[in-house]
């Protein structure tokens, strides 16, 4: 029977965590938006960097790994591997990445200003695909070239819908694979989330920027499922040794509530955007191997740093 734990594992479990940071991908929470929308037939193109950082995952990593160093050791000399509570810790960690991973992230997007008051986008996050539209319902829609109001510190307001879908899973890094084929982890995912967003313009129209502030409602709709390799009831388990069933594909949806702060600084065709957005949220009730279940919930900070610019039409 083939060793899933070693001694090189157990030796480089807490530094091979540190490393979690390059695995998944996780669709853009971070609302750099401005209250005001692109106007009629302009585009907007830009990106950003951000890092997500859950309280509930970042508790998970530590736990597991603490025992994980207490459990292996006694395991380390072991042909096989016996369900145990670290087992457990393990699961809960996986499902903890998966629903709000700790990790850096990036994306690239393209805006255009469809008709007055409402503009489109697509957004790539390298591994989910966001589409999104949103609409202005306070504040004039002119640009700094042809401003609807000279006067700076104009109030807008818009609210926006956000799909994306991903393939989420665990990330693929040295002796982290190990675990991967001992859970059989594989998860679907997809999130819908609405922003409100308010903001008061720099200049007019926005032309030296904006600061803006808001709310935002997600929800997020999870597919996942265990398939254990060589993973054993066994010793201490009150049963002859049998192979641990797997965990058919289970549906669990979640809402999250938030609320964010940017500010879109520079002038006319080009912006830098620090932002931060706070969200939380009760996860739910998760089903694990041998009919275990793990309750998860927690708040997630989200800073973020992009670059915008602003491609103006000849008509304006």
């Amino acid at each position: 029977m083939n060793r899933f734990f070693s001694c090189r594992f157990l030796l480089s479990l807490v530094a091979g965590a540190s490393l979690l940071v390059a695995g998944s991908c996780t669709a853009p929470r971070a609302i750099v938006s401005t209250g005001k929308v692109t106007p009629k037939g302009e585009f907007r193109v830009g990106g950003n960097v951000s890092f997500n950082a859950p309280t509930q995952t970042l508790g998970k990593l530590g736990s597991t790994i603490k025992s994980a160093a207490e459990d292996l050791a006694n395991q380390a000399s072991k042909d096989s591997v016996y369900y145990s509570q670290t087992v457990d810790n393990l699961q809960v960690a996986a499902l903890a990445y998966i629903l709000d991973p700790v990790r850096p992230s990036s994306d690239l997007y393209l805006r255009y200003g469809l008709a007055e008051r409402f503009d489109v986008g697509y957004k790539y996050a390298f591994g989910s695909h966001v589409f999104d539209a949103m609409y202005q319902f306070m504040g004039p829609t002119g640009t700094p070239e042809n401003p609807g109001s000279r006067q700076a510190g104009a109030t807008y307001g818009s609210i926006g819908l956000q799909y994306a879908t991903q393939r989420a899973k665990l990330p693929n890094i040295p002796f982290l694979d190990n675990v991967n084929s001992l859970l059989g982890f594989k998860a679907t995912r997809h999130d819908v989330l609405v922003p409100l967003v308010f903001s008061t313009s720099l200049g007019p129209e926005e032309e030296i920027g904006a600061i803006s502030y808001g709310v935002v409602y997600a929800h997020s709709f999870v597919r996942y499922g265990l398939t254990p390799g060589n993973l054993y009831n066994g010793p201490g388990s009150g049963a002859v040794a049998s192979r641990v069933p797997e965990l058919p594909t289970a549906r669990r949806n979640f809402s999250s509530f938030g609320a964010f702060f940017n500010a879109k600084l520079g002038y006319r065709y080009a912006y830098f955007i620090p932002a931060l957005s706070v969200y939380y949220q009760n996860y739910g009730e998760y089903q694990l191997l041998n009919n275990k279940t793990a309750s998860l919930k927690g708040f997630t900070f989200i800073p973020s740093l992009g670059l915008q610019f602003r491609i103006p039409t000849a008509r304006r």
